[in-house]
């Protein structure tokens, strides 16, 4: 292997511009790192860049402040260039909560805006250098740690050899996680190695009516589900049939282009119909996710997907890869054609598709076609955390998903899989998909779901540690965004403290994302970046079992039952005896008959529990807070007594 011709040398390197990516970057710069931030592509912003065109989450709220600055910073664009009662404001809002299931949309942007913002937001960024059209070829270890990442020019042969305290791959393929050599998964768990029910192999079936699903969806959580601040999105409930083996492969889920179209004959391209055409082969193709209307008359394309070729791409270097978006993108100029002009086509449709062609002013630099394909799985890092399908569904003993004391972040997507292989089975839809959005609930992400197992200075924002199942859960924009804002704030703090990622107290790690307003859990009732002071010490405590349920309540009165459970909770968490789940489950049985707490009361509980010194120190730190000692207390104060308490024994 030649030596790379270029030298450089930063705090951080960030493999992956995509979203997750660039919020990682933009994070660590602003926090005072020299980092440097590599693409595959010569454009940033991943799949939002290249076609996929709407915000897919469920939450409608702020979760981290690059994201939201970068999701409302889309829709002033937006305002500002066409109005607020222009349609094309309308179009990039989020869509009515009575919208069908398949035009759910947290929001929507054209490619092209999106591109320019997050090129704008990083450019912005002095401490940010952008390499393009660069991947990872080797990774240069000491024992431990990563020294060095050899990035290579995808049709060039200049090579960077960059050496960093610290890196992170953010990248949707997890090139830099492989070139490391620490371990990793690709494809399928079987239903037994985490017993997890929809696992391997799978058929599901639709199933027929509302009485089937009354039968099929345990009562209770219907009803946490259906009380849940987020989008409710109207699919229909699957059961999984017999001819389900649970068998684990090397198989990932389908991939596809997100092509842009256009309703505007002005901006229309409309390509030849490739070699091979064949109508009946084509009529095996679904073709009708098309999500939308996106502002300048344009609409976003989900399909087609070829299931087959698909599992050669994780592994494959690029010429493998390059197949495998050909494949698809000849595919998809060929199912454009048929839908446009088959008589096997509805004439209505035929005319649709006639109406529509793909966005001149999109990808202009690459024949309008996306600069990536739509990379729905990958490899996932085989970390010190393996998220599962049970860590993103309800508990046994409380209403909410498994609490994890190191969380850095929240999904909330449901557990979603696109189909795996062209096997059939009578009544089933596509096999190896997955729509668990009755079975999904918000879950917490364990920081050790980033380490990889032997490398210390290495962190996995994007290929997170995860199973199949669960991948579906984690695989989305939202989501890594708030995971890479996270890991910059990690990285960070083991720079001031001189140790890698790995060893930094995570506990400290989590007040610092608290207090910056970076979602740690997720809460109906609760904004990130409201202004309450007690929003911090929500999230934190959150995450340690403090709220049984996903509603904080934080305005209730404080009651004698839960302070008592509280204050003893909070002197186990003090001296690292804390059981979350336990927590959590004492606190979902207590009933309370006593009435409401003082402030001075609630402060005599957090002397006995060994929280607060004395009766003196209690007073100060509620007079600081501006809560009264003979006032009612309120969930959120106690709250924020609890966590201003931890932070000044810590």
């Amino acid at each position: 292997m030649p030596d790379a011709n270029v030298r450089l040398n930063c705090d951080l390197l960030v493999v992956g511009g995509n979203p997750g990516g660039i919020a990682c970057a933009i994070t660590a710069a602003r926090e005072g790192l020299e980092v440097i931030l590599s693409n595959h592509t010569p454009v940033l912003g991943g799949l939002p860049a290249n076609g996929l065109s709407l915000w897919d989450t469920l939450y409608e709220g702020r979760r981290s402040p690059v994201y939201d600055e970068l999701r409302w910073g889309l829709f002033d664009y937006y305002k500002e260039k066409y109005g607020e009662d222009s349609r094309d404001y309308r179009n990039s809002l989020p869509a009515p909560p009575d919208t069908p299931a398949t035009y759910h949309s947290n929001g929507r942007y054209e490619a092209s805006v999106f591109q320019s913002m997050v090129t704008g937001m990083v450019e912005a960024e002095s401490n940010i250098r952008v390499i393009f059209n660069v991947y990872p070829v080797e990774a240069i270890r000491g024992g431990r740690a990563v020294k060095s990442v050899t990035l290579a020019e995808m049709d060039g042969g200049k090579r960077y050899k960059v050496a960093a305290d610290a890196f992170a791959d953010c990248s949707y393929e997890g090139d830099l996680m492989a070139v490391s050599g620490t371990s990793y998964r690709v494809g399928r768990e079987s239903r037994d190695e985490f017993d997890e029910p929809h696992a391997g192999h799978i058929f599901m079936e639709k199933l027929g009516g509302a009485d089937d699903d009354a039968d099929y969806v345990d009562p209770r959580a219907r009803r946490i589900r259906e009380n849940l601040n987020l989008r409710q999105l109207g699919y229909r409930i699957l059961r999984v049939l017999d001819q389900s083996t649970g068998a684990g492969d090397g198989v990932v889920q389908a991939y596809n282009y997100r092509m842009v179209l256009s309703e505007d004959p002005e901006n229309q391209y409309i390509p030849e119909c490739p070699e091979g055409y064949d109508p009946e082969y084509l009529k095996t193709f679904g073709w009708s996710s098309v999500n939308g209307p996106l502002p300048n008359r344009k609409w976003g394309w989900n399909r087609p997907q070829i299931l087959g070729s698909q599992s050669a791409y994780p592994e494959g270097d690029w010429s493998v890869r390059r197949k495998v978006m050909d494949e698809h993108l000849k595919a998809t100029f060929q199912i454009f054609h048929f839908l446009r002009n088959d008589p096997s086509v509805d004439e209505k449709v035929r005319e649709r598709w006639r109406g529509l062609g793909f966005a001149k002013d999109e990808f202009p630099e690459n024949g309008h076609v996306p600069h990536e394909i739509y990379v729905r799985e990958s490899r996932r890092l085989e970390g010190r955390y393996m998220f599962t399908q049970h860590d993103a569904s309800l508990c046994a003993g409380y209403d909410r998903a498994p609490f994890f004391g190191d969380s850095i972040a929240f999904t909330e997507w449901y557990m979603d899989t696109h189909g795996c292989t062209n096997e059939k089975a009578k009544g089933a839809i596509e096999e190896g998909k997955l729509v668990l959005n009755w079975h999904t609930f918000p879950g917490q992400l364990s920081y050790r779901a980033l380490l990889p197992k032997d490398i210390d200075n290495l962190l996995i924002p994007g290929c997170v540690s995860s199973t199949h199942v669960a991948w579906g859960t984690v695989r989305l924009e939202p989501t890594w965004m708030n995971i890479g804002e996270s890991a910059a704030h990690a990285i960070v703090m083991a720079k001031q403290q001189n140790v890698p990622p790995a060893a930094i107290d995570v506990n400290r790690l989590q007040m610092e994302l608290a207090d910056s307003r970076i979602s740690l859990s997720f809460f109906n009732d609760i904004d990130i970046a409201g202004p309450e002071a007690w929003i911090p010490a929500i999230q934190y405590l959150g995450t340690k079992g403090f709220f049984p349920s996903y509603d904080a309540n934080p305005e209730d009165d404080l009651d004698a039952a839960t302070a008592r459970t509280w204050a003893k909770g909070a002197g186990e968490l003090l001296s690292g005896n804390l059981d979350a789940r336990s927590l959590a489950a004492a606190l979902q049985k207590q009933v309370d008959t006593e009435g409401s707490v003082e402030a001075g009361d609630f402060c005599s509980q957090l002397v006995d529990c060994g929280l607060s010194p004395n009766r003196q120190a209690g007073e100060q730190l509620c007079r600081s807070l501006g809560v009264g000692m003979s006032q009612d207390l309120t969930r959120g104060d106690a709250c924020n007594l609890i966590y201003s308490a931890l932070k000044r024994g810590d």
